[in-house]
């Protein structure tokens, strides 16, 4: 028995075949361009996320030689706002990104209004650009004539898994999972339902939103017609650190993975309780069973790790790929005061400023292109370190389950262990966002049984153990925290 799964990030879509005993038996990918109209702004367009889900998975399908598969679950970057019109499937406007910084003057309003702690008591989130909810304020604000037809209950409003859901149902479903949900701020994170009182302070109609359904289960039917000739239950969603949660089976309360993707994300599961954080922490839905248990978790989001990599190769182009980061950095012992803070989207937990900027510190004429690659590497062990530090003092971090693409760096993985003074579990397929979706799906269709029988499919790969001098590692934290107060506010 086999499960298809769809990983819809950032940069482009991976799907995933998964086995019965949690092994990738295929796997296509397809890349889709990053839009950038304005400094600050990102944009995708939804026909190219919808294009390039199509092309993963006709590529995995097509490497694929076995039983057909159950079923389909999504997983996908959360945040980002998509526009589309109910009858024609056709998006209004390009989807504005998670990334995207434009909502600054439309949060500093509502937080001068004192909004901000009602909606951090609802929500769990604070006003910041990263979320939703603003993001169609802005559409609301700017775009009357596009807003008016959401109004009138002709375009639909969701985030991507929502999208991709009705493009493969042919407009039939317009559902989302509490994952999704819950980082819209619209959404009462207690009561787990959409809340009248926050969709009218961000004035988006009730009606647009798609409706709430489980993490698991049969949630949705896809049409053969518009979709490859398949027909199959959607029968898994979430948020795409959400379902890397799943997929690193962090199924007790205080397990604890980290994802290295664009941007970096921790999250700690924190049981059937909304654990609140005074130290730039969000509270969030992990997932909801099909009974109605809800599961909830602790989250610091870095908004640039391997983006910085990424802007490494396509911006500066001191490095041909990812991949080769880890030789170039390791032909120095160090990055000889250099430090690159890669605020290139302002700045997410624990700091929490928008008008952050990059900044890069302490070249001098000896500088290299290694050094500035391995003080990119030190940044995001050092990021990821800043969000650990201010984890609950009764849930201690004893190790640290990391996924995701910048995982398979041995360099990495080993800055972070030193950094935490901790173990670094990388497991053994790093692809666990997709996985998770996989999971959700397959334990909604009964290819799983229970979570009991998904964590037995979890494999360590390697463990790396903390080394070197514990008073080195604090003092190169401590001067990154200096250049990170030089970077803050630096667009205002």
């Amino acid at each position: 028995m086999t499960v298809l799964a769809i990983d819809a990030g950032t940069t482009g879509v991976t799907a995933l075949v998964v086995s019965v005993d949690g092994r990738v038996e295929a796997k296509g990918y397809q890349e889709f361009a990053q839009h950038f109209p304005r400094p600050g702004w990102v944009e995708h367009s939804p026909e190219e996320i919808w294009q390039a889900t199509l092309e993963a998975v006709r590529a995995a399908l097509a490497a694929y030689d076995g039983p057909p598969v159950r079923a389909v679950g999504i997983t996908n970057q959360r945040e980002t706002v998509v526009l589309w019109d109910r009858e024609t499937l056709g998006s209004p406007r390009r989807a504005i990104v998670w990334q995207d910084r434009r909502t600054a003057d439309i949060c500093n309003r509502l937080r001068e209004e004192g909004h901000e702690a009602r909606v951090t008591e609802l929500t769990g989130l604070r006003l910041d650009p990263y979320f939703s909810g603003t993001k169609l304020r802005w559409i609301a604000e700017n775009e009357p004539h596009t807003w008016a037809l959401v109004e009138d209950g002709r375009y639909a409003v969701g985030t991507v898994e929502s999208y991709l859901v009705a493009r493969m149902t042919r407009g039939t479903w317009h559902v989302t999972d509490v994952s999704n949900a819950c980082r819209t701020l619209l959404f009462d994170l207690a009561d787990g339902d959409w809340s009248d009182e926050l969709c009218s302070l961000f004035g988006v109609p009730r009606a647009a939103l798609p409706e709430l359904v489980p993490s698991w289960g049969h949630l949705a039917t896809t049409d053969p017609g518009s979709f490859l000739g398949l027909e199959l239950p959607v029968a898994g969603l979430a948020g795409d650190q959400q379902s890397a949660l799943f997929g690193q089976t962090c199924f007790e309360v205080g397990d604890t993975k980290c994802t290295y993707g664009t941007g970096s994300f921790v999250l700690t599961n924190t049981g059937p309780e909304v654990v609140r954080s005074e130290a730039g922490l969000l509270s969030t839905a992990a997932w909801r069973s099909p009974s109605g248990e809800m599961t909830y978790a602790l989250e610091g989001a870095i908004f640039v790790t391997g983006a910085a990599v990424q802007w490494l190769r396509d911006g500066l182009q001191v490095v041909g790929s990812a991949a080769e980061t880890q030789a170039i950095a390791a032909t120095v012992d160090s990055t000889d005061g250099v430090v690159f803070v890669p605020a290139l989207a302002g700045m997410g937990a624990p700091h929490w400023d928008p008008h952050a900027r990059g900044l890069i510190v302490g070249i001098t004429r000896g500088t290299t292109r290694a050094h500035l690659v391995r003080a990119t590497l030190e940044a995001i062990a050092f990021e990821v370190r800043d969000v650990v530090d201010t984890l609950p003092a009764e849930t201690p971090l004893t190790s640290l389950t990391v996924d995701g693409g910048a995982a398979a760096n041995d360099l990495i993985c080993q800055l972070q262990a030193d950094q935490l003074g901790v173990p670094v579990d990388r497991p053994r397929s790093v692809e666990t966002t997709g996985l998770g979706a996989a999971f959700l799906a397959g334990l909604g269709t009964g290819v799983w049984s229970s979570t009991e029988e998904l964590r037995a499919t979890w494999a360590l790969d390697r463990r790396f153990e903390p080394t070197g001098d514990r008073s080195a590692a604090d003092a190169a934290h401590a001067r990154w925290r200096r250049a990170v107060e030089r970077a803050k506010g630096w667009a205002d």
